[in-house]
């Protein structure tokens, strides 16, 4: 029987299909961010890499190119629309397309090299349960990137919004979900232009 989303899933699917058609017109200058945070996430030729929670595939091109022709690339997404603007874009052919739910794989234990998460702690049902299916699909010693191109504090002043002390992105509270998933956080940066949040999984 196929697995059936959460109503908040579905909420977040919801919310992200009809979006889907204009999402890159509204972050027409994001590319640069995506580029060095993927670069920071130290792939290889040739590592498999999964971008999570990918939408409309704007970390494909550097992901792409970070693991080169021998590598795979693989993207996941909750929302179809998401993926069809991908195709749209011409980013078809930069890695393997997937209709999935992050926290629920169809990928094998230990089978990836790196995670790359762009904007997707936040739209996690339950993060300490997704990231642990993340710690799942990645090898030991292999490396995850939680990435937004703008930072806590200008992310929600943007959106007429205050931080609160419990948010998921905030540095306590990530180490620990982080931690008890199997990851070990490294590096955390929150700044105005950025948020980028390194981990390594744990053997």
């Amino acid at each position: 029987m196929p697995h059936q989303p959460s109503d908040e899933s579905a909420r977040v699917r919801e919310f992200f299909a009809v979006r889907a058609a204009g999402w890159d017109a509204r972050f027409p200058d994001d590319g640069p961010a995506y580029a060095m945070a993927v670069d920071e996430l130290g792939l290889h030729e040739g590592d498999t890499v999964l971008d999570a929670g990918c939408g409309t595939g704007r970390a494909l091109p550097a992901l792409r190119a970070a693991v080169g022709r021998t590598g795979t690339v693989l993207a996941a997404d909750l929302t179809p629309e998401m993926l069809a603007a991908a195709v749209e874009a011409g980013r078809r052919n930069l890695g393997q397309l997937l209709v999935a739910d992050v926290g629920r794989l169809p990928l094998s234990d230990g089978c990836l090299d790196a995670v790359f998460a762009a904007g997707l702690i936040s739209h996690l049902p339950a993060a300490g349960p997704g990231l642990s299916e993340l710690a799942r699909v990645v090898r030991p010693h292999g490396r995850l990137a939680l990435f937004h191109p703008v930072g806590r504090a200008a992310l929600a002043a943007h959106k007429g919004r205050t931080l609160t002390a419990d948010d998921v992105r905030a540095l306590p509270n990530l180490r620990s979900l982080l931690a008890a998933a199997g990851w070990e956080l490294t590096s955390y940066a929150d700044e105005d232009d950025r948020y980028l949040a390194l981990a390594t999984r744990r053997p």
